[in-house]
């Protein structure tokens, strides 16, 4: 997905409460809700496992400007299914559409939940399968084309909600002005980004032995390594994140030599982009203040 999208103002939609979740659900899907689970994890989303029945499904909410690339990230699905690669499966609305509006300017999207357990960012073990699938699909995706996928963008530093905090805009500008440096000055592998790789966002199907993700996010182009890096900081820094970057580099089109040197400047660009959209959160949601002081307390740590 893209990092930042040209225009964007509005925070992702808050769904009132579960009954209204459940409603749009019947009305749009046809599906009586029997239990319904918010899930942990991501950074520009909310989802919720969804059973009705004996089936399992993941709802996901995103803001209504992302809707087309959340759409062609649907599409990168089939693409991953046809490699073989166990990923959601997007279920149509009633009225054939692959997502449904709410108001308050978000869109949802219902897809077939992939069996299995979640993957924990901090096990060794599982970081391995995570990093091996992330790779995977990075390799899978390198030929896939669509026209709702959006190019990478960098954050602004000129957005007024950075005004949140004195340190903040000129923390912003600087990870951006060193990943400005760092695309103009070296070769990074481009692709299709998955755009946050959280470990809740892959599983493990014990059954089978196989790994596999709930779904492509809202997919984009840009430099693989922002995934990597996303996925390190969800797993706690490059120390932290050794089995991950192993099980990466062992399926993944990006080289060691590559990752040594851009993974430090995008990781950091990473931690400025959970800044920037905890500021966009401020007054607005819960959370969003400790989340801001997560991101600069990781941001000084790797500056200087």
């Amino acid at each position: 997905m893209s990092v930042t999208r040209s225009g964007f103002a509005r925070i992702i939609a808050a769904v009132p409460d579960l009954d209204h979740l459940r409603s749009l659900l019947r009305e749009q899907w046809h599906l009586a809700a029997t239990g319904l689970t918010e899930l942990d994890g991501g950074l520009m989303s909310r989802a919720w496992e969804v059973s009705a029945g004996d089936d399992r499904y993941l709802v996901r909410l995103v803001d209504r400007d992302v809707r087309q690339p959340v759409e062609a990230g649907l599409a990168a699905a089939d693409h991953l299914r046809g490699w073989g690669i166990a990923v959601g499966e997007p279920v149509r609305t009633l009225g054939g559409g692959l997502s449904a509006e709410v108001p308050g300017g978000g869109a949802v999207v219902v897809l077939r939940r992939v069996p299995g357990r979640p993957l924990t960012g901090r096990d060794p073990l599982d970081q391995q399968w995570w990093g091996d699938r992330l790779g995977s699909v990075h390799r899978a995706l390198q030929h896939f084309h669509h026209p709702g996928l959006r190019p990478w963008n960098l954050l602004d530093p000129d957005a007024a909600h950075l005004d949140a905090e004195p340190w903040l805009r000129p923390t912003v500008a600087d990870a951006c002005t060193a990943a400005t440096r760092l695309t103009v000055t070296d070769r990074l592998t481009y692709g299709v980004l998955h755009g946050d790789p959280c470990p809740a966002g892959f599983v493990m199907d014990a059954d089978t032995g196989r790994t596999g993700l709930l779904d492509c996010g809202a997919s984009g182009t840009g430099p693989l390594i922002y995934d990597v890096a996303a996925a390190v900081a969800y797993a706690g820094g490059v120390t932290a994140a050794a089995e991950l970057l192993d099980g990466y580099l062992a399926a993944g089109p990006v080289h060691s030599d590559e990752m040594e040197v851009a993974l430090p400047v995008l990781l950091r660009f990473r931690w400025a982009v959970q800044a920037d959209w905890s500021a966009r959160r401020l007054g607005s949601a819960a959370g969003a203040v400790a989340e801001l002081r997560a991101a600069r307390e990781a941001l000084e740590s790797m500056s200087g």
